[in-house]
């Protein structure tokens, strides 16, 4: 009952769309499945406290908490390189902050550092969860957040470029979008035109065609319904399509 409850607030508060209807059917599930499993185990003297343990377990074991599969996922890129370091961490506080409140964001600290310090993350699992119930603006969204993990401590390793190619691939975001964004972080010498989906050959006409392609797939109000952090993110991305184009206006000699 929470859960359908869950998401018919969710679309109506969250931009009446898919995504709020899917976060509220997610908060839902966390309230009935709370409410069972304290039922459950309070009928058997346990606490409170106990039932909070139980369910913080199963939700780690089981993945199916949105803010725990996007935590596998960050868990992963951070440990892509063979060392988690705390500009790193701090990255993804402050999104996990943003994006789902301090409740969200300091419930799920333990499950981050024990998915950093485990065992293999399944990722083909997590990603094939996230890609049933989201749509592909978010899960490109999700990507840029990822390659921003990998940045954060100013370098992109080839091991991490290798991992997030794979959660593309996992998550189904077109070649051309994830191309795109892969090189808003990791930079070579045409970089500017694959940022646009194009060959450094392209002519001028293709050119400007790519950028108010682009301009409008990346525009932020794609994302208007989602969280701050996301909003953020998507700014960035657009601003980068930009910079993009004026890189290559400048270089090429276009007015």
């Amino acid at each position: 009952m929470f859960k359908f409850i869950g998401a018919i607030l969710g679309y109506f508060f969250l931009g009446k769309n898919f995504f709020g209807a899917m976060i509220g059917f997610f908060i839902g599930t966390v309230i009935e499945n709370f409410s069972t499993i304290r039922k459950q185990i309070t009928s058997n003297g346990g606490t409170t406290e106990d039932v909070f343990k139980y369910y913080q377990q199963r939700s780690t074991r089981s993945h199916g908490d949105f803010a725990t599969m996007l935590i596998a996922l960050s868990a992963s890129v951070m440990r892509a390189d063979g060392k988690v370091l705390k500009v790193e961490l701090d990255y993804v506080k402050s999104f996990f902050a943003q994006q789902f409140g301090p409740q969200f964001s300091v419930s799920h600290l333990q499950t981050l550092k024990h998915l950093v310090n485990g065992g293999e993350i399944p990722l083909e699992q997590i990603c094939s969860d996230i890609k049933l119930r989201t749509q592909v603006e978010v899960r490109i969204q999700l990507l840029h957040y990822l390659f921003g993990i990998a940045k954060a401590d100013g370098h992109v390793a080839d091991v991490e470029i290798q991992l997030l190619n794979r959660i593309a691939v996992l998550l189904e975001i077109p070649k051309v979008d994830s191309e795109s964004i892969k090189n808003m972080f990791y930079r070579d010498v045409n970089s500017d035109y694959k940022v646009l989906g194009i060959e450094s050959t392209a002519t001028e006409e293709e050119i400007k065609k790519a950028y108010r392609q682009m301009a409008v797939r990346y525009h932020p109000d794609k994302v208007a319904q989602l969280g701050e952090e996301y909003q953020k993110g998507a700014k960035e991305k657009f601003q980068k399509i930009q910079e993009a184009y004026e890189n290559i206006k400048k270089q090429r000699g276009i007015k």
